[in-house]
């Protein structure tokens, strides 16, 4: 839903850090999701390919906003501006 290219033309470092972090974000709340968004980005930078990093960033952010909407507005109201 959220990627923009077909499985099969992702790096297979990439695709499995995505799978890791897709089921964190949906089926382990008890990690903060940025946690999970971070541990994923670093993985993606010491084991995948040039950049791949960032478009873990992207895709994960967007499947946490789907699915720790909750999270992440309280994380927002609670943060001083």
């Amino acid at each position: 839903k959220h990627l923009d290219r077909k499985l099969t033309e992702l790096d297979p470092i990439e695709l499995a850090v995505l799978r890791l972090g897709a089921f964190e974000l949906t089926d382990s709340v008890a990690v903060p999701f940025r946690v999970v968004i971070n541990e994923c980005i670093e993985l993606g930078k010491v084991f995948g390919a040039t950049d791949g990093h960032k478009y873990v960033n992207g895709i994960l952010d967007k499947l946490a906003i789907e699915h720790r909407a909750v999270e992440i507005a309280a994380k927002k109201s609670a943060t001083p501006r």
